[in-house]
């Protein structure tokens, strides 16, 4: 068993009486008292109220509840040492390339983060981004351009693996000084009342703000515009609405110079944050690490409720 092992001393004790077959035995394998073993063995059986053992003579069988325990005990540490391999195996990572394709929004922030925290663990890793629309980082994976990409919205993720799929709120941002800023919800047409920056064709939510602004034309008084945060950048001068998750401006909402109002729209889509990588690419060592990073962060964002 490895010095690393997932078990505490009653399991490794438990473990070690089951495959010598008897307490001394056990003890003879462990280095440990003979008293000690019998000890863990019986709060054991004390702790789930059943017989682990039928004792016949000298020698120890086990019975249906040890046999079960022991299986799954043994389908535990099969997972966990799986894992140590893997981990070891990252150890090992000093050098390897990477290639990244992402949206705006995420080259802003988290990318950064998880960019700065990847490099101090694996700093022999070069590493290369590239900032695209929404469907040309799913075409750079696709055609091998990139390993991973951070997406939203992808028209087709044919061809690809999808790590993770977070939907996220679409909402209204401004100046905390607008009009509309200390609403708690805002619907689409209220804000369409005010100048907007409007975000050109390409852009992953442009398709969720034509369905909500339905027959009508692209509003009037607005910056149409091919860059969030030149929108975040005209929204915080006050100069207009923009629409967008809080994907890229959370430091401006911590900061308070920009405030985010959720849209409330019914049946509203959310803007759909999609991690995709080419099937078999991510067995790649730095590859698989970073989308390990990744998943983790962003699994720690809260969905959107439906």
């Amino acid at each position: 068993m490895r010095p690393d092992s997932l078990l505490t001393t009653n399991y490794r004790y438990f473990a070690a009486v089951a495959e010598a077959g008897s307490v001394r035995g056990a003890a003879q394998m462990l280095n440990v008292a003979a008293s000690a073993v019998s000890r863990q063995i019986i709060l054991l059986e004390q702790q789930f109220n059943l017989s682990l053992f039928e004792r016949r003579g000298r020698s120890l069988r086990l019975s249906a509840a040890g046999e079960i325990l022991l299986n799954g005990l043994k389908s535990a540490m099969q997972g966990h040492e799986a894992t140590l391999d893997h981990l070891d195996a990252l150890r090992g990572l000093k050098r390897g390339r990477l290639r990244i394709a992402t949206v705006e929004s995420i080259s802003v922030s988290p990318l950064p983060d998880l960019l700065a925290r990847f490099a101090g663990d694996y700093p022999g890793v070069e590493v290369t981004v590239t900032v695209a629309g929404s469907d040309a980082v799913t075409d750079l994976v696709r055609s091998h351009d990139a390993d991973i990409g951070f997406t939203f919205n992808p028209a087709t993720v044919e061809g690809l693996d999808v790590r993770l799929t977070l939907e996220l709120q679409l909402g209204a941002v401004m100046a905390p000084d607008h009009p509309l800023a200390k609403a708690r919800k805002l619907l689409f047409a209220e804000c369409l009342a005010h100048p907007v920056a409007w975000p050109a064709r390409g852009l992953s939510f442009r398709a969720i703000l034509d369905k909500l602004l339905g027959k009508a034309k692209t509003p009037a008084r607005a910056f149409e515009c091919n860059s969030l945060r030149l929108m975040a950048a005209l929204a915080r001068r006050g100069r207009c609405i923009a629409f967008q998750t809080k994907v890229g401006i959370e430091q401006e909402l911590a900061e308070g110079s920009l405030v985010f109002v959720p849209l409330a729209n019914r049946r509203m889509p959310a803007d759909r944050l999609t991690i995709v990588h080419r099937p078999g690419s991510a067995a790649g060592l730095a590859a698989g690490a970073f989308l390990d990073l990744a998943v983790r962060h962003f699994s720690a964002r809260k969905a959107v409720r439906k």
